[in-house]
């Protein structure tokens, strides 16, 4: 028995008289409510409601003028029997925010909560509704019971059936490998949006194959895509992309696959996640793209900024929301991008409460976590940060990352000159003598402003159509003021701060100087 259907049953059992799921698996929920239900040891009726169809016993005709919501609940309550009411579309009734509940429909579900505490017949009401809303009134008398989306077995056995139902006009070239990614691919969808995900699979080109892992992620990056709170980020950069960085790389290689049934045995638990912070352009954003492609999981990328609204308590639902959702399709990376600026002043004296509710949330999830979701938080400026976001614990690791050194600066050129050296612009010898010339030039460059100064050489020479030559390179080094030189106090302020409190992401010493 499923976790929730064993929560439903236990509450069903206490004659609990009013719960509240929010899902947006209506037809899933409702089945669920059904076997618990009728599986008790004096099984009980159940009844649905809608604002449709009316109220009506399940495989029963509608009772009759029970459309409107306090007719519906009035005739809840001369139902003498052991009963379960499935309510579907009241939280319509309910409020938003910006209108007020309908005082009929709160003081019905009030008296309809003390008649079913006082009846000698076990009955519960059940509203189903994929948003919560809850009026104050209300909140003594409502639980709110959780219903998770579907789980990796219930995928499993979605996609079993599928194949086994199609298999005569689709041809199956699935191993176990492939299967055990498709199920994981679907994580996060629900039960319908999985089941369309695999069909969408099955008739591209009438096999199913590992390779349709991709339409399955497609159509996961169109559910999220939709929610707002979240984005899918496809990537196929690699950690070998990634110039420098040789003890975060090296770091998380050794964290790769921490999240399977083997490392579970060896006694290790799922990786938390990794703050890294530094000077701006060095490679903190590319690193969250690198790590989860080397490990073969999804990358999300979530917006704190996304997550604020201007209805009250909504913010926080939003959270709950998206990381629900990102549980959801674990194993995955959560990358959550300039951290620093999503929760700038929370709890400060400037902070109406919402920043602060919202990055609680956020904490106490980060603390509280058992699925494997891996963080990856990138800042700029960790002044701006709460400081109980620092303490240890809350992250496996706090990384630093530096202006690039001289070898990482030549690794960095090596990088970007062979990805762009092709075509007409190729021509030019890339030696290590060139590379090391540049990388001495480039003292005090980050990463995006060499990779922009080969760019910008590339455009000169485009403009008269020739070659790349090493002249166009330097001179565009010549026009770039870097960062390093406009923010000096700046970066030595965050190189004294990252001393006592992280690692140097390149092994490197941090050094003291000021530019």
């Amino acid at each position: 028995m499923h976790q929730f259907r064993r929560s439903l049953v236990s509450l069903l059992q206490a004659r609990f008289p009013l719960l509240y799921i929010e899902t947006f698996e209506e037809q899933r929920v409702v089945a669920e409510i059904a076997a618990a239900a009728t599986g008790l040891t004096v099984p009980r009726a159940v009844w649905q409601w809608s604002a449709t169809q009316g109220l009506s016993r399940e495989d029963g005709q509608p009772e009759r003028n029970t459309t409107e919501p306090a007719a519906m609940l009035g005739g809840v309550a001369r139902v003498r029997e052991r009963s379960v009411f499935v309510l579907s579309d009241l939280h319509a009734f309910l409020g938003d925010g910006t209108r007020p509940a309908d005082p009929h429909v709160v003081r019905a579900l009030r008296d309809l909560v003390r008649d079913f505490r006082a009846g000698e017949s076990a009955r519960t009401a059940i509203i189903v509704a994929p948003l919560l809303r809850i009026p104050s009134e209300l909140e003594k008398d409502v639980t709110v019971v959780d219903f998770a989306l579907p789980d990796e077995l219930t995928m499993r056995e979605l996609l079993d059936s599928m194949i086994s139902h199609n298999s005569d006009t689709v041809t199956i070239a699935l191993g176990k490998s492939g299967h055990d990614r498709l199920t994981k691919a679907a994580l996060g969808l629900t039960l319908a949006e999985a089941e369309n995900a695999f069909s969408l699979a099955m008739v591209n080109g009438n096999t199913l194959d590992e390779s349709d892992v991709e339409v399955v992620l497609a159509e996961k990056a169109q559910t999220i895509r939709k929610s707002g709170l979240l984005e899918l980020v496809g990537t196929d950069v690699r950690l070998d992309d990634v110039g420098g960085l040789d003890v975060l790389k090296a770091w998380l290689g050794k964290r790769a696959d921490s999240w399977l049934a083997e490392a579970v045995a060896y006694g290790l638990p799922a990786p938390k996640g990794v703050l890294i912070t530094g000077v701006p352009g060095c490679g903190k954003s590319l690193t969250a793209k690198a790590v989860a492609a080397a490990w073969g999981i999804p990358l999300i990328r979530m917006d704190i900024g996304r997550m604020f609204a201007g209805l009250v308590g909504a913010s926080e639902h939003n959270v709950r929301t998206a990381l629900a959702t990102a549980e959801a399709c674990a194993p995955c990376v959560l990358w959550v991008d300039e951290i620093d600026k999503g929760f700038a002043g929370a709890g400060s004296a400037g902070d109406t409460g919402t920043s602060a509710r919202v990055f609680g949330t956020f904490l106490t999830w980060m603390q509280e976590k058992t699925r494997p979701v891996f963080v990856v938080a990138t800042a700029n400026s960790i002044e701006n940060l709460p400081p109980e976001f620092l303490r240890k614990g809350r992250f496996d690791e706090i990384f630093f990352v530096d202006l690039p050194s001289p070898g990482e600066r030549q690794a960095i050129w090596q990088l970007h000159l062979t990805r762009r050296l092709r075509g007409p612009a190729a021509g030019m010898a890339l030696t290590p003598t060139l590379t090391h010339d540049l990388a001495t030039a480039s003292e005090g460059f980050s990463g995006a402003e060499i990779e922009q100064a080969v760019v910008t050489a590339l455009f000169d020479a485009y403009s008269g159509r020739r070659p790349l030559d090493a002249a166009d390179l330097f001179h565009a080094m010549e026009n770039t003021v870097p960062l390093s030189s406009l923010h000096g106090t700046q970066i030595t302020a965050l190189r004294e701060w990252a001393k006592l409190r992280a690692v140097s992401a390149s092994g490197l010493e941090i050094p003291q100087q000021d530019w």
